[in-house]
C-alpha cells in the first residue's frame, strides 16, 4: 500500500501542476522530491511541484484536524504558493485584481474560459457563503456536496494564481474528511489531466449559465472521474496480489465499502443477505489485515476503508 501511495503521490503531483502548463515530466517528479533542496528551486515548474507535494503532504497527514474555513482555506494556498517569489506578494490571501479561468495547452497557448468574481467584497462575501452552505448542509449526499463545492471555488477563482490546484488538493481533503481514504492511493489529478479537455468543456458549459445554472454535468463528470480511478484502484489492488488473499466474501464486502464510506455492518448485511453476525466476523478480519477501519461503538459503528 505504501508504493501504491508513493505512486499515486508522484502522479497527483505532476497531473495537476502539469493542467496548469508546467512541464515536468513523472519522472522528474519522482527524482526531484526523494531529495529536495529548496535552496534549488530557481524554475517555476519546481517550484509549484515542491509547493503541491508539501500541501498534498499537510493534507494527507492531518485531513483530520482541517475544518473547512476560510483561514484554513487560505493557509493551504500559502502552503502551496510559499516556493515562489513571484506568488510572494498574495500568497495566501484572496484575489487583489479580477481574473478568468483560462485553459493552457501544449503550444503554449491560452484561452480564457470564464470571467470570475470580482476581486474584493464580492469574493470575499462568495467564499463565506460557499463555507457556510458546506458546512451546514446535511441532507445533500456528501460525493454531491463536495463536487458543488469545487465546482463554485473554482467559479469564485478566489485567489490570485494557483486556483485550479488549490481546487484538486481541496477535492482530497473533503474526501479524505468524508471517509474515502483509498483516495490516497490513486490518483485524481491524473484522471482529470487525462481528460482535460473534457474538463474544462464541462466546466465552460455550465459556467456560461451563471447565475443559477444547472451544473448536473459537472457534478457527472466528478462522480464519473472518481468511479473512474476507484475501478483503476481496484485492478491495483488485484494486481499487487491484496486482493488475491480475500475470500470471495471479503472481496464483496471491500467492494460496498468502498463505494460506501462509514457503512454499518447492518447495512451490509441486508446488501448481501447474509447475516450480521458473519459480516462482523469478516470486518474483524479485514481490519486485521489493515485493509479496513473501524468508527463508534455500539449501533453507531461504521466502517471505511484505510
Amino acid at each position: 500500500m505504501k508504493q501504491l501511495k508513493s505512486i499515486a503521490t508522484v502522479q497527483s503531483v505532476g497531473a495537476s501542476t502539469r493542467i496548469e502548463g508546467s512541464k515536468m515530466t513523472n519522472e522528474k517528479i519522482d527524482v526531484l522530491l526523494q531529495e529536495i533542496d529548496i535552496t534549488k528551486l530557481v524554475d517555476r515548474d519546481s517550484q509549484e511541484v515542491v509547493g503541491y507535494f508539501d500541501t498534498l503532504d499537510i493534507i494527507s497527514d492531518s485531513f483530520e484536524n482541517i475544518d473547512v474555513t476560510e483561514s484554513n482555506i487560505k493557509s493551504l494556498h500559502n502552503t502551496l504558493m510559499k516556493y515562489s517569489a513571484k506568488d510572494e506578494w498574495h500568497k495566501g490571501n484572496y484575489k487583489s485584481h479580477n481574473n478568468a479561468v483560462e485553459a493552457a495547452f501544449p503550444n503554449g497557448t491560452r484561452q480564457i474560459i470564464f470571467q470570475t468574481a470580482e476581486a474584493g467584497f464580492a469574493t470575499e462575501d462568495a467564499v463565506r457563503r460557499l463555507i457556510d452552505w458546506y458546512n451546514s448542509e446535511k441532507e445533500v449526499p456528501s460525493l454531491i456536496k463536495i463536487a458543488a463545492f469545487v465546482y463554485e471555488f473554482l467559479s469564485i477563482h478566489p485567489f490570485q494564481d494557483g486556483n485550479g490546484r488549490l481546487s484538486r488538493l481541496i477535492s482530497t481533503l473533503l474526501l479524505l474528511k468524508d471517509g474515502y481514504k483509498w483516495i490516497q492511493y490513486i490518483s485524481f489529478e491524473h484522471e482529470i489531466e487525462s481528460r482535460k479537455t473534457e474538463y474544462y468543456q464541462v466546466l465552460r458549459s455550465c459556467q456560461a449559465q451563471r447565475p443559477n445554472e444547472d451544473i448536473t454535468v459537472w457534478i457527472l463528470f466528478f462522480l464519473n472521474a472518481l468511479k473512474n480511478i476507484q475501478s483503476q484502484l481496484l485492478v491495483k489492488l488485484k494486481q499487487s496480489g491484496v486482493e488475491t488473499q480475500l475470500s470471495p466474501r471479503e472481496k464483496s464486502i471491500m467492494t460496498i465499502i468502498l463505494n460506501h464510506s462509514g457503512i454499518k455492518s447492518s447495512d451490509i448485511s441486508d446488501k448481501l443477505a447474509i447475516p450480521n453476525s458473519t459480516v462482523k466476523r469478516i470486518l474483524a478480519d479485514l481490519q486485521t489485515k489493515g485493509l479496513i477501519e473501524r468508527y463508534g461503538t455500539g449501533r453507531s459503528t461504521s466502517y471505511s476503508a484505510k
